[in-house]
């Protein structure tokens, strides 16, 4: 379909959902032409406020829609390996929300069908998206700051959030690990790879769903990163790499940073801010524009979200969890 203009579905219409596509219907290459709830009367308010053709009562029938081409996936991620795993079967082409599912287990399955159909599948992990993220990991992987030894990251939010709320909820993935604290893990692998050692401590709430989780994860090259998520503390969303010879800092909002600081030794700072053709780093545009990009070019997987990545954070995840006494209903214990 190269070149083709790249029609999307949205499965879902919560604030996630309302956000992505308030930015695809900004870009000229892509059109939303249906929407999926549980629900048709959700589905129709969301189809109304956005202009959108066709909505669905139920996820079947915008997986089985031919005039579809590609459907995001913006359910809560205990949905994830069912809804993105019935658009696979139908043959639909698949951008999943993270975290991408609940555990690695999950993720192998959606991988594994999207490579027996020939299907394009993504995480929605827009931080690896972001021009300025992508500008940062250049910059380390070109040795601006010579080999990594340490990486910091934190995503916190202070709530409170009651015992009723999805992010306290066991049947929902709640916790903070898999909402936040996939963002500093992900930071993490995308600057040194999958850590050989996972330690971590968490609070846990009455339902047995972490507040908050610290974690300390190490490379067989000596590097390190700590890294936190919480439900009851709003954190800076800071992050840093160090390097043998500098650092990177990012001082807020790392996971859709528009500005970092790099520090050398033996010379002035240099500050990096997003480009004005950029526009706001806060959107979700730029993935949409990597899924389209790939779609275009017969691609089944992004260089900038590789599957084998995605992956490999699950494993992080789970690992974290069993340190810290986390499983959710159905999951064996440990994972």
């Amino acid at each position: 379909m190269a070149g083709e203009r790249v029609r999307w579905g949205v499965l879902a219409t919560g604030g996630i959902a309302g956000a992505f596509t308030a930015d695809l219907i900004d870009l000229p290459d892509a059109e939303v032409v249906a929407v999926a709830s549980r629900t048709e009367e959700s589905a129709k308010a969301f189809a109304e406020r956005f202009g959108i053709p066709r909505a669905y009562g139920d996820w079947e029938s915008l997986a089985a829609d031919e005039d579809v081409d590609v459907v995001y996936v913006a359910t809560p991620h205990s949905a994830h390996r069912t809804a993105a795993g019935l658009c696979l079967e139908a043959g639909r082409n698949v951008l999943c929300e993270k975290a991408f599912t609940l555990n690695s287990r999950e993720a192998k399955e959606l991988v594994g069908l999207a490579k027996e159909r020939g299907s394009f599948l993504m995480e929605a992990m827009w931080m690896y998206c972001n021009p300025l993220i992508r500008q940062l990991k250049a910059l380390v992987d070109e040795g601006a700051i010579g080999e990594v030894r340490t990486v910091q990251a934190d995503f916190g939010l202070s709530g409170p959030f009651p015992p009723t709320h999805r992010l306290r909820d066991p049947a929902q993935g709640g916790g903070a690990l898999l909402d936040l604290g996939v963002y500093p893990v992900s930071f993490a692998h995308l600057l040194l790879g999958e850590p050989s050692e996972v330690m971590a401590r968490a609070v846990l709430s009455d339902e047995s769903v972490d507040l908050q989780t610290g974690m300390l994860l190490s490379w067989e090259s000596g590097a390190l990163a700590s890294l936190h998520c919480s439900l009851v503390g709003g954190t800076s969303t800071s992050a840093s790499v160090t390097g043998s010879e500098g650092r990177i800092d990012i001082p807020s909002g790392f996971f859709h940073a528009d500005r970092f600081v790099l520090h050398r030794d033996g010379r002035d700072p240099q500050e990096f801010t997003a480009s004005a053709a950029d526009g706001t780093q806060a959107s979700l545009k730029h993935e949409a524009i990597e899924v389209m990009r790939c779609l275009n070019a017969g691609e089944t997987e992004s260089p900038l979200v590789p599957l084998d990545g995605t992956l490999a954070v699950m494993r992080t995840l789970d690992t974290v969890r069993n340190r810290v006494g986390v499983t959710y209903p159905g999951e064996a214990a440990p994972l």
